[in-house]
Formats: C-alpha cells, structure tokens, sequence
C-alpha cells in the first residue's frame, strides 16, 4: 500500500474505476462483441456456402460470371476462380502485438466455415486491412472470396476500448487534481506543526482546505498561540529571575572582595562560585534557544570555537570537518549543546576527536569521540535526564548538575534531529549530534 495520503487517496478513488473499466470491457467483448461476431462470421459463411455450392451445380463460365456479379451486386463479395490452383499449407500468423484481437475473430470464422462447408477451405484475416481472405477447394482449383472486414466481425470494438481507456486515463487525470488540492493543504498543516515544533514560524499560514482539515489546522493555531504565550510568560519570568537572584550574588562577591583575605573567605568565594555556575545551568536549561533565529552556517568554523574551551582544559582535540559543510542552524544554541558534549567528553578523557559530514540519508552529523572511561550502555538514555549526574550521591563537590546533555539534546530535537551515545573506537564515549538538512 501507498504510504503517503495522496498515494492511497488516489488508489481508492482510481483502483474502483479501473476495476469498473475492466469488468465493462470484458462484459462487452464477452457478451456482445464477440456474440455479434459469431454472428456475422455464420452470415458470411451462409453466403460463402451458397457461392460454392452454385458453382459446384454449374460451374460453366457463364453460371459463374452471373454467379460473381450477383455475390458482388447483393453480398459484397469479389468471387474469383483460380484453375488449377491448391490451397495455401499454412496460415499467417498475426502480429505478437495484436494476437489476442484477432485470435477471436479466427476461431468465430473458423467455426462458422467449418459448419456450413463440407470442402476443405483456407482462410487469412490479417494481409488486407479492409478485408477478409477466404479460399476453398473446388473440383478443378480454388474459389477464393474477398469479403469486407465488417461482413467478418464487428470491427468497432476497438472503438469502444479506445473510449474506455481514454474515459479511465481523463478520471484519473481530474482525480489526480483534485485530490492534490485536497492533500495540499494537509501537507501545510504539517510543515507548518513541524516549523513550529523545531521553534520557527509560519505567519502566513491560514485554515484552508476541507471542513475536517481547517478545524485541525485552527486547533493547531489556538494551540501555538498558547503554547507561544506561555514560553513568553516563562521567558519573563526567567529574566526577572534571573535579576533578582544576580542582584544578592554581587552583592556578597563585592563584600568578598573588600574582606581581609582568609581561607574562610576564600572557601565562601569557591560556595559563591559554584552558586553562580549552577544558576547559570539552571536558567539555560529553562530557557532553552530563547527564539533565535536560524541561519545557514559553515560548521567547521564553529566547532573550532567551541573546541577551545576543552584544548584550553589540556586535552588534544582533533577536527575533522570540511570547511565548506553547512547546516541551517541557530548558532548560538549549537554553540551551546556542542560545548556541553565536546567539555564533557574533555573533563572525562585527554583525547577528544570531533568529525562532522554529510549524511548519506540526508542532513548532517556532528560525532565527538573521547578516550575517556565511558559509560555502560544500559546507562546511555540516563545520561538524557535532567540533573542526571550518573552519580547516585550526587556529591556536590563534582562540578556541573547534570543538565549537559539534557540542554544538548533539547536542542538537537529543537532542530529536528537528536543525539546519541555509543561506544568510542578510542575506548571511550561517542556522541553524535544528527542535524536535518
């Protein structure tokens, strides 16, 4: 079966009259096409019979000369008398193309000849366009008639099946139309879902379409609209969020700053730190892109700033990218989730390579690779989760709180893509980043 709506729509609508078209070619080729012609090969055999059986009472020169203009005048037969000929040994075959249209006609004429002539006789449908070659032994040689085509068989049926295949081929033409019309607007419904879903915009879309398909696509206006109006709320909220936990945080790094220096100091110092760090984490992972704008970048430039970061750590990073691939991202939150991955597979591992290339199903793919200890596969989608350390105690001493990964694949997702971990061949961890075109 067809997997997209338009295939299926097409097939219910067409396959039904398809089916009708054959079964009313068949009916009529069965039941009337051919009947007819069985009928008019016994009328052309009745008058062949008679021709012979003429002759064959009289077969003076004169007998035969009103004997043919008579055939010719009433019948429309051409009569000719052949001496001392003999009947051909073999019959003509018609052409491969068109066997299964003369086939019938042969075995109706046959039939008919056989019951009304009791001499041998030969017979050709298929040298002459217009007519119908027919030859019988007579004493002293051949009689051998010329009769019209249409005095054989019913010679409009090609007619009909002409008609049908150009009625069946218009039907479909219109059906291909109309339901394109219909799957159309269908098919911006979902681009539209699915620009929204990757945080971009459609504002030219408008419900059109079907009764069904315009309810679903105002559903889905109302449901951006709240959607959009909270992510606004959250967005205000964070930033005021934000302010208001900075505002003390400067404050108590300023009192810091003017005390007479002290281990006690300095280990309130390293609190307000690590403070200032998880806030930041925090507000990140709540705010998400923040609505940036997607731009076409060169991802190699790119992956070299965010790789400073881990070469600035101590560890050797490797690049392998080519300087002229390209993706349609938002380069900040890239950025973001690239340096998450590429820091982590740092403070885990000394060496850290990172490739970028194209997809052969499409799209682009980011893989960073670490010689770190990795971790176990069970444990891969945990790694998702936010705040999720892989550390049961959750010991507070170890830097970060868990939202890495959880940033970097929301913003994989946010693109249309993900991310996933497997084994490193360097024997650590591997992460790949799949972006779409």
């Amino acid at each position: 079966m067809p997997k997209t709506l338009f295939g299926r729509s097409l097939l219910i609508i067409v396959l039904p009259v398809a089916l009708m078209q054959i079964a009313v070619t068949y009916i009529f080729f069965d039941a009337h096409w051919q009947t007819v012609t069985s009928r008019l090969s016994e009328g052309l055999a009745g008058d062949i019979a008679w021709a012979v059986e003429s002759y064959q009472d009289d077969p003076s020169p004169a007998a035969f000369a009103k004997l043919s203009t008579r055939a010719e005048g009433s019948m429309g037969l051409s009569i000719a008398l052949q001496p001392g000929r003999q009947l051909p040994a073999t019959r003509r075959d018609p052409p491969v193309l068109f066997e299964p249209f003369f086939a019938p006609i042969d075995r109706s004429l046959e039939r008919a000849l056989e019951e009304r002539l009791d001499t041998p006789f030969w017979f050709d449908t298929t040298r002459y366009p217009a007519y119908v070659d027919i030859r019988v032994a007579v004493p002293g040689g051949v009689l051998r008639v010329l009769a019209p085509r249409d005095r054989a068989f019913a010679t409009q049926g090609h007619i009909f099946v002409l008609w049908m295949t150009v009625a069946t081929v218009l039907l479909t033409a219109i059906a291909i139309l109309f339901i394109r019309n219909q799957v159309r607007a269908i098919e911006r419904l979902a681009n539209a879902a699915e620009a929204f879903g990757r945080g971009g915009d459609v504002p030219a879309f408008k419900p059109h379409g079907a009764r069904e398909v315009r309810r679903a696509a105002s559903a889905f206006l109302d449901m951006r609209s709240r959607i959009q109006r909270h992510i606004d709320q959250r967005t205000t909220l964070l930033a005021a969020v934000s302010h208001d936990l900075r505002t003390p945080l400067t404050r108590l790094k300023l009192a810091l700053a003017l005390a007479e220096p002290s281990k006690r100091n300095a280990a309130m110092k390293k609190d307000l730190a690590e403070m200032e760090h998880m806030i930041d984490e925090y507000l990140a992972f709540a705010k998400g892109e923040g609505g940036e704008v997607v731009e076409t970048v060169r991802l190699r430039p790119l992956i070299e700033e965010v790789s400073e970061g881990a070469v600035q750590a101590g560890s050797r990073v490797d690049i392998t990218a080519d300087p002229e691939l390209t993706a349609s991202v938002r380069p900040q939150a890239l950025k973001r989730a690239l340096s998450n991955i590429v820091m982590n597979a740092a403070v885990h591992g000394e060496r850290v390579e990172i490739m970028a290339r194209t997809r052969p199903a499409g799209g682009v793919e980011i893989v960073v690779d670490d010689d770190g200890p990795g971790i176990p596969v069970e444990r891969y989608e945990d790694a998702f989760k936010a705040f999720g350390r892989l550390d049961e105690a959750r010991n507070q001493n170890t830097k970060g709180v868990g939202l890495g990964l959880a940033i970097a694949r929301d913003v994989a997702r946010g693109h249309g893509g993900d991310i996933t971990l497997d084994r490193s061949p360097l024997g650590g961890l591997r992460a790949v980043v799949r972006l779409p075109g």
